[in-house]
């Protein structure tokens, strides 16, 4: 029995087989998940064949010590941003012994919304060594923090499935 929805388990299991058969490694760079997007691969039998590792970034400092986010970056764009997604998904890759890395930085309320940056707005990118860069920016809408969470998980995945069917 999964800690996910069934969709997001499945998708997990997926990944695992897929990126195991290919011999690729995954990091993860995670603010607003908290680690859920490594959870969710970790809670599939096997992964520690595909999974390396998982940094969360909850803080800028954070972002900053442990994935390389340059300061000016986050002054300039702030923390949920599509360059700040991008420089994290750099970082994970580049620190890491991963193939591909997926990063993800939102706001998942129910506070801290602006009128530029609402709750429910999360960006996502990934990264790979052989040179794929992808970016999603996704508002998921006033919906509840766990549910904004477990959503970016599942794009989460959906990236990294992307990652494997666009180099088949």
């Amino acid at each position: 029995m999964s800690l996910f929805p069934a969709e997001t388990a499945r998708l997990a299991e997926q990944i695992i087989a897929l990126y195991r058969t290919r011999g690729w490694m995954v990091a993860t760079a995670e603010s607003c998940t908290g680690g859920l997007i490594a959870g969710a691969l970790t809670d599939v039998s096997g992964s520690s064949a595909v999974v390396d590792r998982g940094f969360v970034t909850y803080t800028n400092g954070a972002k900053t010590d442990l994935i390389g986010v340059a300061p000016a970056t986050l002054a300039s764009f702030g923390a949920v941003s599509r360059e700040t997604a991008l420089q994290m998904a750099h970082g994970a890759l580049y620190r890491s012994k991963a193939d591909v890395a997926v990063a993800v930085t939102g706001i998942a309320g129910p506070g801290g919304g602006t009128a530029d940056k609402p709750v429910g707005l999360v960006h996502l990118a990934l990264k790979s060594r052989s040179g794929l860069v992808l970016h999603r920016e996704m508002y998921y809408g006033e919906i509840s923090r766990d549910d904004v969470r477990l959503a970016t998980v599942q794009t989460a995945l959906e990236l990294l499935m992307k990652a494997v069917q666009t180099a088949a």
